[in-house]
């Protein structure tokens, strides 16, 4: 079925799912979910004995999966981030789909997640097509005042090829360089994770995607930083983890 949405804002049943009750069972169920990574099981079936446990829909599990990660995960995250003022004449490459996409998502009014690992996260999904909404258009003005404004030494943009539209996405990315001091591109290529998982050591790597980062020698939550400049309308829930879980009460 065809993508018809005009803006990339809460889903139906957000409201439900995310009620004020069910979020006070979501942080515990992120921290239960961490403590089972932190001593390595496997993610699916852990994921399912605490779903399971907490009666949790298909979304909401989507969700405790996405604010999730383990002690070990959490701490390198966190020796690698980079602060705002690090950015500064160093290259950034921006993981496209991944900022924009959570941007657009905060504009629109849709949930955010605060994760973990200090990521902020959204609640979209893509099925290999890219459709531009009422937010894309500010959410690419935020995302450039804001790199300007960190000042790096270039900002190269890394898109999909696969997914459709990227490439009339690519050409609004790059109608924007006359507006940045710096130096602003954009690249379409088959796989962009792979790029930015071999970007080079003085590289800062924007992207909330976990493979990416676990691989990136410095990254950067590029999204995040957009929306709390924005004070946006986004919902943002807090699964950070700060509750104590079952198990570590139990313990």
């Amino acid at each position: 079925m065809p993508d018809r949405r005009n803006h990339r804002g809460p889903h139906p049943e957000d409201e439900r799912l995310f009620a004020t009750e069910r979020i006070r069972e979501l942080g515990p169920a992120v921290a239960d979910l961490a403590w089972l990574l932190s001593r390595g099981y496997p993610t699916d079936a852990s994921l399912k004995l605490v779903g399971d446990r907490f009666g949790l829909a298909e979304r909401q599990r989507t969700a405790v999966r996405r604010a999730s990660c383990s002690d070990e995960q959490r701490a390198r995250r966190a020796a690698r981030r980079a602060t705002d003022a690090s950015l500064r004449d160093r290259p950034l490459w921006i993981d496209g789909f991944n900022v924009l996409v959570t941007v657009e998502a905060a504009l629109g009014g849709g949930v955010l997640l605060a994760c973990r690992d200090g990521c902020l996260r959204d609640m979209a999904s893509m099925h290999g097509s890219f459709r531009r909404t009422a937010e894309t258009d500010a959410a690419l003005d935020l995302c450039a005042a804001l790199v300007t404004g960190l000042a790096p030494s270039a900002a190269r943009w890394l898109l999909d090829r696969p997914v459709s539209n990227s490439g009339r996405l690519a050409e609004r990315i790059r109608a924007r360089a006359s507006d940045v001091p710096l130096p602003w591109s954009c690249d379409v290529v088959d796989d962009p994770d792979a790029v930015l998982r071999g970007a080079p050591p003085d590289t800062v790597v924007a992207s909330c995607d976990s493979g990416v980062i676990d691989a990136a020698g410095c990254w950067f939550d590029l999204a995040g930083a957009a929306v709390r400049a924005n004070r946006s309308t986004a919902r943002v829930i807090r699964l950070d983890g700060a509750l104590q879980s079952a198990a570590d009460a139990d313990a």
